[in-house]
């Protein structure tokens, strides 16, 4: 991810002391990162037994010195030059003056060793030979489908799309967005919900015609494999999920009353 843009990053981790040392070292050893003076590391001291993947999220969130964030995670790569499109994306959608999300499309490799597409041509040759899919397309259609990657595919202006249940694109925001809800740890929901509270502030989803990531293949992470195996975690999520959609009504009243009916109606 570094070598990939110049552009400044805000990234927490989470570790144990023993780690954070590790880094450190690793950092100033580095020819790559010891050079560069717009990465900001937030270390947090790991604690419990689930991975607090909203705070972590809000600590970099709220260390950015930028106006703007791209709110990525780090199993991702950009495509090249994503850092200047972007730029220039937020000046023709005259963000400075209103309420939008940017999308960046995301795509996934089940393959470890990937040539990097240079350009949108590449990627969607890529695409139809499978090599690369549209993000999560085999297990988790829905938290990407309404990017609408078929209109992607021939888009050459940014294209509005409406919220879905379920709807978790990689954005483009102003730094003092909403926070992320740091009651959702681990796995399940800690994308959706930021989504559904940028719906409910009324900000307007944009997709970008020629922005692109791709999700690098990893191991399982300890928390879905709970999620997948535990009937007890699933009900927690249950509850929390409640609870966010109570909060929400008091908020901003009979207009959360959608999210409530989407998800009833999954």
């Amino acid at each position: 991810v570094f070598s990939w843009g110049e552009g400044p990053m805000s990234l927490a981790l989470y570790m144990s002391d023993a780690e954070a040392q590790q880094f450190l070292h690793y950092a100033q050893a580095s020819e790559l990162l010891k050079n560069r003076t717009n990465i900001g590391y937030h270390i947090v001291y790991r604690e419990g037994q689930f991975y607090p993947v909203n705070l972590l999220r809000n600590v970099a969130l709220k260390n950015a010195l930028t106006p703007y964030v791209f709110l990525m995670d780090i199993d991702f790569l950009p495509m090249y030059g994503l850092y200047h499109y972007l730029r220039k994306s937020i000046l023709q959608q005259d963000m400075a003056t209103t309420k939008k999300a940017l999308i960046v499309p995301a795509f996934e490799t089940l393959r470890y060793r990937l040539s990097f597409p240079k350009s949108k041509a590449e990627l969607l040759t890529m695409l139809d030979m499978g090599a690369l899919y549209t993000f999560r397309y085999h297990i988790w259609t829905k938290g990407h489908a309404p990017t609408n990657y078929a209109k992607w595919r021939t888009a050459t202006t940014p294209y509005k799309v409406e919220w879905e249940a379920d709807f978790e694109p990689y954005i483009v925001v102003k730094q003092d967005c909403p926070e992320y809800d740091q009651r959702f740890l681990g796995f399940g929901w800690n994308k959706v919900s930021h989504i559904v509270e940028l719906d409910a502030q009324e900000y307007e989803l944009v997709v970008l015609p020629n922005a692109f990531m791709i999700h690098m293949p990893h191991a399982p992470s300890f928390d879905i494999s709970k999620f997948r195996s535990s009937a007890s975690y699933r009900a927690c999520l249950k509850t929390l999920k409640e609870e966010f959609h109570q909060d929400l009504s008091r908020r901003y009243g009979s207009a959360a009353l959608k999210y409530l009916t989407a998800e009833r109606n999954l």
